[in-house]
């Protein structure tokens, strides 16, 4: 039987570089060796309270972007958090188990006081169990996690323990983080420091315009270049060099590489080829992108097959726990 692994899509935000040639190609092979399901989460959203003239148009974006990018419906279940009714009910009861004390002692939480003192609400204090309802619907046994989000996985773990524990039984698995089988590609940014993020201003999107990677792959940080043979390099040409090793042919990153290591490159041609070689990688998702996002009967179909299919696991789970807990109808 496969193990089920769950993960979360942000609602925000669109696909860079770094997300295709990262995670999400991760994601295209694990759906065809797991029991996946991925949700959009746009019920985490709200606790920033977002435009509510933009909170399904985010949706419908990261739908699109991610189904265009490789995740296979008929294989995977994908669906948006707030079509599974069964979620809301499980968050409260959880919450039920959940205290005070510990919530406000994580992280998160903590961090959102200090910068967002006018906003804190009730969402933000309790996302933590959201997040493990979101987990413990399906009974997931693994979570793709980033180091971000290691505490709030152990708090799902607690949560499950007491749950077992305080009813005595072994119903809810203790989610483990998911191992990936080969080392994550790391996508850096143009900026020449770190990793390529939407926050951080430094990406390549799914969606830009071959002249907009263009303009932002010429404004890419470099040095003054090399001035005696085998020169070290810096961070910023090295991390053109790794993007060009995921997205250019073999032959091409041993040209420029040999071009630094002799002091003959030219930054403006490395920086136009890697520019046309990004296009290149991104021209036909892109082009899927704006098909999928424009065929509304599609859309419906996917998201009204991915609830049908997550809400019958949902449904398994909240009644067996509606029974443990003593919650019985008399009809």
């Amino acid at each position: 039987m496969k193990k089920t692994v769950l993960s979360g899509i942000r609602s925000t935000g669109n696909l860079h570089l770094g997300n295709y040639l990262g995670a999400l190609k991760n994601f295209t092979e694990m759906q065809y060796d797991y029991n996946c399901y991925f949700f959009i989460a746009d019920y985490h959203s709200l606790t920033t309270h977002p435009d509510p003239k933009t909170l399904h148009l985010n949706v419908h974006n990261v739908l699109a972007e991610y189904l265009a990018a490789g995740i296979d419906p008929e294989v995977a279940t994908i669906y948006v958090q707030s079509d599974l009714p069964q979620l809301p009910e499980l968050y409260l009861l959880l919450n039920m188990h959940a205290y005070i004390g510990e919530l406000e002692r994580t992280a998160s939480f903590k961090d959102k006081v200090r910068k967002h003192a006018e906003n804190v609400n009730a969402g933000l204090l309790t996302y933590p169990v959201l997040m493990a309802a979101d987990i413990l619907i399906h009974r997931a046994d693994y979570v793709p996690v980033g180091k971000d989000q290691d505490q709030h996985l152990e708090m799902t773990r607690k949560f499950a323990r007491r749950f077992n524990n305080l009813y005595g039984v072994e119903f809810f698995p203790e989610s483990q983080p998911f191992e990936e089988k080969k080392e994550m590609v790391k996508i850096p940014g143009l900026d020449g420091t770190g990793k390529m993020g939407k926050s951080e201003g430094n990406g390549i999107f799914l969606n830009d315009s071959d002249e907009a990677i263009r303009k932002k792959v010429m404004k890419a940080v470099t040095d003054s270049g090399p001035t005696v043979p085998d020169s070290p390099v810096s961070e910023g040409v090295q991390n053109i060099f790794t993007i060009m090793k995921y997205v250019s042919a073999p032959d091409t990153l041993a040209f420029f590489r040999e071009q630094y290591a002799n002091c003959s490159i030219r930054y403006g041609d490395l920086k136009k080829q890697l520019a046309e070689d990004i296009i290149q990688t991104i021209a036909p998702i892109r082009e899927r992108i704006n098909a999928i996002y424009h065929d509304e009967a599609y859309l419906a179909r996917v998201t009204r097959q991915g609830a049908e299919r997550a809400q019958a696991s949902a449904e398994k789970t909240i009644s067996a726990v509606r029974d443990i807990m003593g919650i019985r109808r008399f009809y």
